[in-house]
């Protein structure tokens, strides 16, 4: 093992071929590998699957082999099993404790992989991702975006969903953060062994490593399949680094998220049209494409291509992939949505774009947003090309429906077909040991089979609290223990004496876990605002300096390499964290990555989050800390915004103001004002007993309330239901008689675009008075089709409640389930096809009257066809004056 001087982590030695040399300056490597005994052969087999990633018992038989060695390879069994001494197996496999751990682990994982497949009508699912955070020793991820993309897969593999996964393997991933004394970030990029990483070469029948081609910028590149396994879930990788291609098209995948446009859109080509080919290549043929985040939405390109080599018109081709693709927004960030200048398209599609059947200017069109039109944005033809449109909160649901509105330009934005499923977590993955042991002896048999069962989860509300509070300062105090190791290996690494570790430790004590511990770990985006409490210095540093209730503040984050206000939060942390007046009340902790999250959303006692509303699509790393029976104090933004109750961490109102600074001033006053009332006095409202009652009745409760709603089976089923299972069949009814659904449908959308501006809604009598008995409710309208058929005209009157108020009742973390809110009333007249002198169209309304009480009532024309995936599609609407 060789030690790497500026990432400070252990990097193994490559086999080279032995070379006599003249010069004593060129070291030749050799590498020696330990003999896997015969009672321990399927190691490799559990190294290989990222089923260890959230299964304990499994990293913990490669943990136990060498606890030091397991750190130095920073978790990863694969590289653990390159390194480890010939010793530590041989004494494993004549252990018998061990021997009876390892089976244990083979029975779970054997039993895991058998379990019945997915039924046999249920559509293979391609689920396209530009990052995927499985696990810190497979680092091709940056943030929120690749661990919720992990999890999906993770997710899937549970509840055996057909699905299989398409994402790029990255050369050397994002970057290693290192933050010197001043406070400065510095980025460290690492190549990536492939023989270290849960992944191995997709082979054809020959046992010749499959690739795939595709032209960019008017020549071939090549990409290699590689294939991970999460649990039952296939993950294809593509890598450009082929000895066949040039320098710069092997760099494609060098770095995620690096480059400039030109590497971006590249890489974004590979993502997509790769994607699809690679699939194929396998023999695969999805029945839905999940496009998660825009990066991948090129796959409609490619998807259509495909459509039109079989001789399918290129406008029906693309209504039948739309109705098969689904495509999921995760940021309502600018740059969260690629865009490219329409130049670069040209240049680097050249001659692919002639395949699609589409005039060049027709495709451009089709990633044109309205505020940019000279940009082609991945996020706009990823609208045009699907039919599902979702983000991933109701609060995200909202902002995305807004920021796609012009999508749809006669709707407004509550009424487009954007809707929502609310993020969760992976709980076997982020749910510490501890508490999952404790669930197994507190909880019903199979609890981790019904994580969605929230009346099972009441259970936790008897258990005594002592018991309760026991386990969470085991657990505090391993997270304390970790930091406190990870703290003194970076100080040491950059020469920092042993003291200022201890000034830096000093409220860390493993074995007085029962100070107050405040977490805020995520991506160091300026909207997350990280150093937000440190506008007022003063007060902070009198809250923190209560020698009767100390409080500690665990920071951790990375910023983009190109963000420089991001970078300057960094800073500001850093450089506090090192002053008299803060040391060992603020610690910042380098390099963020899932094992240290796993860490800090286990162990700290409250987790702060302050973003700038509503820039918070989800955030789900307050779920991970509750799940852990952790405190949110958060602004009521993304997922807590449907989660907070009042009793389960504290939830805090946006500021209504329109400057930046008033806002950014009322909402760090409001954060102070609670740790300093609420917070921390409940915190150490202990009454003579070494936990406060109130503080662990709130964290049974958050376990109890988070866990049921916002697990990650929970989603993917949502998705499995609500998303994924109309999307196949919508496809499968417009690819019937070869695409006669989807030309029918092009048919009619042309019609009505060319017939719509002359489409005219009038009443035909009086409309009901404003004070009505309860009884029917009749009303008749005048149509002006401009052509159109009276069946392809739909005519609606559209109530809500506003005497009483109705109830605030959802929907409930999916829009795609069957919920009409509280209030809501609507109903369709009918077409009786009488004409009146003028041409127009009587359309009438006989029906119950809603029930009483004050209703705004609206009359809406839209087109309709029965093929249609929303009702509101086109984007086409006439209201009644």
């Amino acid at each position: 093992m060789l030690l790497d001087s500026v990432s400070g982590r252990w990097q193994p030695p490559h086999f080279k071929p032995v070379i006599t040399v003249e010069t004593m300056s060129t070291p030749i490597f050799v590498e020696i590998t330990p003999n896997i005994p015969e009672k321990l052969q399927r190691l490799p087999e559990l190294a290989g699957n990222l089923f260890f990633s959230w299964d304990r018992p499994c990293r913990s038989l490669f943990e136990d082999l060498d606890e030091v060695l397991w750190r130095q390879t920073d978790g990863n069994p694969k590289l653990m099993l390159r390194c480890v001494a010939q010793r530590a197996l041989d004494r494993a496999a004549a252990d018998p404790v061990y021997l009876a751990r390892y089976a244990q682990v083979l029975a779970s994982f054997d039993s895991y992989l058998a379990a019945p497949a997915a039924p046999d009508d249920a559509p293979l699912v391609a689920y396209f991702c530009a990052e995927y955070g499985f696990h810190e020793s497979f680092p091709i991820y940056s943030g929120g975006l690749g661990v919720l993309a992990g999890d999906h897969c993770k997710a899937a593999s549970d509840e055996r969903l057909n699905f299989v996964a398409v994402g790029l393997m990255y050369g050397q991933g994002y970057f290693v953060q290192s933050v010197d004394s001043d406070g400065v970030q510095h980025a460290v990029y690492e190549d990536h062994d492939p023989r270290d990483l849960p992944v191995k070469p997709v082979r054809d029948a020959a046992n010749a490593w499959l690739h795939i081609a595709l032209d960019i910028a008017g020549h071939t590149v090549q990409a290699r399949i590689w294939r991970a396994e999460v649990g039952r879930v296939p993950v294809l990788l593509l890598d450009t680094n082929c000895e066949c291609n040039a320098p710069e098209d092997r760099e494609i995948t060098h770095r995620l998220y690096g480059g400039d446009k030109a590497t971006r859109i590249r890489q974004e080509m590979v993502l997509g049209i790769g994607g699809v080919r690679a699939l194929r290549a396998l023999g695969l043929a999805p029945a839905v494409w999940h496009i998660n985040e825009g990066h991948a939405a090129f796959l409609v390109l490619e998807r259509v291509r495909e459509l039109v080599a079989q001789g399918v018109d290129a406008e029906a081709a693309l209504e039948a992939v739309a109705a098969e693709c689904v495509f999921t927004t995760h940021t309502p960030v600018a740059a969260g949505h690629d865009s490219f200048p329409h130049d670069l398209v040209r240049q680097q599609f050249a001659v692919y774009l002639d395949s699609l059947g589409l005039p060049a200017d027709r495709v451009l069109a089709l990633g044109s947003a309205p505020s940019a039109p000279h940009e082609f944005n991945m996020t706009w033809l990823a609208l045009a090309g699907s039919r599902s449109v979702n983000g991933v909160s109701r609060e995200h649901g909202g902002v995305s429906a807004a920021l796609c509105a012009a999508h749809w330009p006669e709707l407004t934005p509550v009424r487009n077909p954007v809707g929502f499923v609310t993020n969760g977590v992976h709980v076997p993955t982020f749910l510490h040991q501890k508490w999952a042991e404790f669930f197994d002896e507190r909880l019903p048999a199979g609890w981790v089979d019904r994580l969605s069962d929230g009346e099972m989860w009441k259970a936790l509300e008897r258990v005594p609290d002592e018991e309760f509070w026991a386990v969470s300062q085991d657990v505090k105090a391993r997270m304390i223990y970790g930091v406190r190791a990870r703290l003194k290996a970076e100080f040491a690494a950059k020469g920092m004496s042993s003291m200022q570790w201890r000034q830096t430790v000093r409220f860390l004590d493993p074995n007085r876990p029962d100070v107050l511990t405040i977490g805020f770990a995520r991506r160091f985006a300026t909207y997350k605002r990280a150093s937000l409490l440190m506008r007022d210095r003063s007060r902070l540093a009198q809250l923190l300096g209560d020698a009767d209730r100390p409080v500690v503040f665990l920071f951790a984050g990375k910023a983009h390499p190109a963000d420089e206000p991001g970078k300057a939060l960094v800073r500001e942390i850093k450089q506090l964290m090192l002053t008299p007046e803060f040391a060992g009340r603020v610690v910042f902790l380098d390099d963020y990555d899932i094992r240290l999250a796993r860490w800090l959303v286990s162990g700290c006692d409250v987790w702060l989050n302050n973003p700038i509303a509503p820039l918070e699509a989800s955030g789900t790393s307050g779920i991970k800390a509750a799940v852990n029976g952790s405190l949110n104090l958060s602004i009521l933004d993304g997922w807590w915004a449907e989660a907070c109750d009042g009793a389960n961490g504290w939830g805090l109102s946006p500021a209504s103001v329109q400057d930046p600074q008033r806002r950014d001033a009322l909402e760090a006053a409001s954060i102070m004002e609670t740790l300093e009332e609420e917070v921390i006095p409940l915190y150490y409202a202990r009454e003579g007993m070494p936990w406060s009652p109130g503080w662990v009745e709130r964290c049974k409760h958050a376990m109890a309330t988070v866990i049921p709603g916002f697990n990650m089976s929970r989603v993917v089923n949502d998705y499995a239901e609500g998303i994924y299972r109309p999307a196949a069949k919508r496809g499968a009814t417009l690819a019937a008689n070869h695409f006669a659904g989807a030309a029918a449908l092009v048919e009619f959308k042309r019609r009505v675009r060319d017939a719509w501006p002359h489409v005219t809604l009038a009443k035909a009598v009086d409309l009901p008075p404003q004070v009505a008995r309860v009884g029917r409710l009749q009303m008749q309208v005048a149509v002006g089709l401009a052509g159109l058929r009276p069946g392809e005209v739909r005519v609606e009157i559209v109530g809500e409640r506003r005497l009483p108020h109705p109830l605030p009742d959802g929907p409930f973390l999916s829009s795609f389930r069957p919920h009409r809110r509280d209030g809501d009333w609507r109903a369709d007249f009918a077409a009786g096809g009488e004409r009146r002198p003028d041409g127009t169209c009587l359309y009438t309304l006989d029906v119950p009257a809603p029930s009483s009480g004050q209703y705004a009532l609206e009359v809406l024309a839209t087109p309709t066809h029965p093929l249609l995936s929303h009702p509101y599609e086109l984007g086409l609407m006439k209201h009644l004056e």
